[in-house]
């Protein structure tokens, strides 16, 4: 026996004044409704209702359980009615997870646009470059640069982004501008940790991958850092598109090697698919796909 489904049952039967009318009021048969309010009695213990073959009065008991009825189903309502609006109207706290750079830059505007329009919703950024349980850490939203391996993840692509060679145009006057990867070994070079295998650069050679060990002059896990000492002729870099953006358009960084780059990157916002998408989740991606132009390549 469902003990909402009974007590339903037992109430709409009062208001309906039989337990006929109740029955089509509930959309189920008379037998059906008799039986969930027998069961009723039975799990309580007591008798609800009064029943003769003309008439139909509440007990004592069953006054007073009625009045508790009430206000318990009403609750249930209005804690469903309050979910389903969740899922219609954004509010509540909004938490998003993003690399520490690309949040700087893009997520960071992104979060305070959407605050302006939906004001009843409280939002937490927070910037990491490591991977984050979203379930365990309790995150709405994580925006990822890479390919998805957890398949209890939905992803939705915001974006594109390359890995390119970088350096200062006064550097490559200095030293040359490499031709093909292996040149890199008589080069400075910048290892940014936050692409993985910061010794070993990774390009395709004739489609096919070669991996380039550099000995580094530098080594930061930030990509600021690796772009500004590229910018200042410190050496070669390899970081994300998006990280040189600016560099690159003020001719502070030039790109090299770039027709041995690998595949783009994809940019994609990523939420735990065991939940339902609340509208607050829904209402954020649709901004950033409708307003931010993520295609670094």
């Amino acid at each position: 026996m469902d003990r909402l489904d009974a007590m339903s049952a037992f109430v709409t039967v009062v208001d309906q004044n039989g337990f006929a009318p109740a029955a089509r009021r509930l959309g189920i048969s008379a037998s059906a409704v008799t039986r969930l309010v027998a069961a009723l009695e039975e799990r309580l213990g007591i008798t609800l209702l009064r029943r003769t073959t003309r008439s139909m009065t509440l007990t004592d008991a069953g006054a007073r359980y009625l009045e508790r009825a009430r206000r318990i189903l009403a609750e249930v309502q209005e804690a469903e009615s309050s979910a389903q609006a969740e899922r219609h109207v954004p509010s509540g706290r909004l938490l998003v997870t993003a690399p520490a750079t690309f949040g700087r830059i893009h997520v960071g505007p992104l979060m305070a646009a959407y605050l302006k329009r939906h004001t009843e919703v409280s939002g937490e950024l927070m910037l990491s470059d490591r991977i984050v349980n979203l379930v365990e850490e309790g995150i709405d939203l994580a925006l990822r640069i890479g390919h998805l391996d957890d398949s209890s993840l939905i992803a939705r692509r915001a974006g594109m982004t390359r890995r390119v060679v970088v350096a200062s145009p006064a550097y490559l006057a200095r030293r040359g501008v490499p031709r093909v990867p292996e040149e890199l070994r008589a080069h400075d070079t910048i290892t940014f940790g936050g692409l993985g295998d910061s010794v070993a650069w990774r390009f395709l050679v004739n489609g096919v991958e070669q991996r380039v060990t550099v000995a580094s002059r530098y080594t930061t896990n930030v990509a600021d850092s690796a772009v500004w000492y590229a910018a200042e002729g410190g050496g070669l870099a390899m970081v994300l598109a998006y990280q040189a953006a600016d560099a690159i358009k003020e001719s502070r960084l030039q790109i090299v090697l770039e027709e041995f780059e690998r595949p783009a990157l994809p940019i994609q916002f990523v939420y735990p698919a065991s939940r339902l998408l609340s509208a607050k989740v829904r209402t954020f991606v649709d901004l950033a796909l409708a307003t931010c132009r993520w295609e670094f390549t």
